[in-house]
């Protein structure tokens, strides 16, 4: 399992400790991690009911025997930027959205 790089062996332990500040069971421990990426911002009409969404992703990850980790990520609404500056950065902000995807999932090994 690729997430067992951060908790299996001795010399995870203070890796463990981290953890299980988290609230993760010893039980869960021995369960895969799964990221949860999240763009949910209260700026954007379309994410008002993504935190139900998340919910019932959680559910189901759990239910099928994982652990999921929320992180996040911006969203930017292309309809709120249009027309202004902030246009700019609609599309280099799909650059940076995978990056920062790619950095987490790589750190901890999700």
């Amino acid at each position: 399992m690729r997430s067992d790089k951060v908790k299996k062996g001795v010399e995870r332990a203070p890796h463990r400790a981290l953890i299980y500040a988290t609230g993760v069971s010893r039980t869960d421990m021995r369960k895969p991690f799964i990221g949860l990426v999240s763009s949910f911002t209260d700026l954007i009409p379309g994410h008002v009911n993504m935190r139900v969404l998340e919910r019932a992703i959680e559910q189901g990850i759990f239910a099928g025997g994982g652990v999921g980790f929320y992180f996040a990520v911006p969203g930017i609404c292309d309809g709120v930027a249009m027309g202004h500056i902030g246009m700019k950065y609609s599309l280099p902000s799909r650059e940076l959205i995978a990056d920062m995807i790619e950095s987490v999932v790589q750190a901890h090994q999700l």
